[in-house]
């Protein structure tokens, strides 16, 4: 078993948690007084540094949300004043992707930057890369941190790393082929337009000795049909984690699976709440995830509201980890939920189903109201040769599955937009 930090991943339980306890006293007394944003949001809980004497104490704090952070943002541009140094020691820069709004700035320091780099290297090690893999990354490097940190988290790993921006996707395939790429790091819906590609341009992807494919960005490593389909095309396995911009890479899948994701532990704090209440939801039960970061003193998370839905577990895996793991990964967000006809739709169940139909290349979903009455239109894009009668299918499958029918409608090909980063297939229009 490939680990990054035995020493830490297969800790007892007990111990973990000391250690969790130990980084987060740490660090909240180096934010006292110099992180106004977090300074002055726990004096008006009424909490200190010192009051936290055990993990159940990180109840008393407040919760942090991204729109507080926006907001404090908003009000002491460009930065906000979530920071704990001057920013002449803060090295690196970026953003949220800003779908929802004005992207959250997010700068970094070269400790934090170190920190980045380990995490990422649980994500990859995880996978079971080693020093004598090449790692691709297939995207261009922009603001975006998701790889930008996989690249720090190679390097801890001594992993080549080879860099796919400056190409199309008929070019990337092609120097993955020519250096030997074992593996491929990208977002799930990039993997499978890669093989779209491949399929239409007559490129063999058993030229590219890819043996894992790590994801990162969206969603979809973990949504079961769209995870079989990358490793049905790419010959490899799929893996999953969990992060964000504003938290860090936070969870992985390790080579035991179907087992869930693993949260880093020794990197992170994970609590699981009733997203209306407020309330702590028990082991095994479905809730939403507040996490905080411990590693990341000059930009710290404390107790924020992710909006994902999780379940958790504490049952030691298979691969020796003691973490706990989130099964089946982020279930979904809280903010993803749309009622339609009083059924409560995920996308990812969504995809789910429209991921088992090898004919479906690509897809949109739109909900919208027609007459006082809510509708859901499916268009889907199918490979070639394909017979369109299966739209007829897909209708039968999702009515099955959501309890009313969505109107499904067949595309011609390219008619739908292709995704390298985060793909929005999702859309309301009410």
């Amino acid at each position: 078993m490939i680990y990054f930090d035995e020493s830490t991943e297969t800790l007892p339980r007990e111990r973990l948690a000391a250690l969790q306890l130990e980084k987060f006293q740490a660090m909240s007394r180096e934010l006292w007084g110099k992180n106004l944003f977090y300074t002055e949001k726990w004096r008006r809980a009424g909490m200190a540094p010192e009051d936290i004497r055990s993990l159940d104490d990180l109840a008393r704090l407040p919760l942090t949300t991204k729109h507080e952070l926006m907001e404090d943002q908003a009000a002491h541009g460009p930065f906000g004043r979530n920071l704990t140094y001057p920013i002449n020691q803060y090295v690196r820069y970026h953003q949220t992707s800003g779908t929802t709004g004005v992207p959250l700035k997010v700068p970094d320091t070269a400790r934090a930057w170190e920190w980045w780099g380990r995490c990422w290297g649980h994500v990859l090690a995880g996978a079971g890369l080693t020093n004598e893999d090449r790692i691709f990354m297939a995207f261009s490097f922009g603001p975006f941190v998701g790889f930008w940190g996989a690249t720090e988290g190679a390097r801890r790993l001594g992993t080549m790393m080879i860099p796919g921006g400056g190409r199309d996707s008929i070019q990337r395939l092609e120097l993955m082929r020519d250096v030997g790429a074992t593996v491929l790091c990208c977002t799930p819906t990039y993997a499978l337009r890669l093989a779209e590609v491949a399929r239409e341009a007559g490129f063999d992807l058993s030229s590219i000795p890819i043996k894992a494919t790590v994801h990162a960005g969206e969603p979809g490593a973990n949504v079961p049909a769209t995870k079989s389909r990358i490793e049905e095309a790419w010959n490899a396995k799929c893996y999953d984690h969990a992060g964000a911009t504003e938290v860090g890479a936070h969870s992985f899948e390790c080579t035991v699976q179907p087992g869930g994701t693993h949260l880093i532990e020794s990197e992170y704090i994970a609590e699981v709440i009733d997203p209306q209440s407020g309330r702590p939801v028990a082991e095994g039960d479905k809730g939403e995830l507040i996490i905080s970061n411990l590693g990341r003193w000059g930009f710290p998370i404390v107790r924020y509201r992710t909006g994902d839905i999780v379940r958790v577990t504490t049952a030691r895996c298979d691969c020796g980890r003691t973490s706990l793991r989130f099964e089946g990964g982020i279930i979904g967000r809280a903010d993803d939920m749309v009622t339609v006809r009083g059924v409560n739709v995920f996308p990812a169940g969504v995809e789910n189903i429209l991921r088992k139909f090898a004919e479906v290349d690509e897809f949109r979903i739109t909900v919208s109201k027609v007459r006082q009455m809510d509708e859901m239109d499916v268009e889907v894009e199918l490979c070639e040769g394909a017979d369109p009668n299966v739209v007829h299918a897909i209708a039968e499958r999702l009515d099955a599955m959501l309890s009313f029918r969505p109107r499904v409608h067949h595309l011609p090909r390219n008619a739908l937009p292709r995704f390298e980063m985060k793909a929005k297939r999702f859309h309301v229009q009410r």
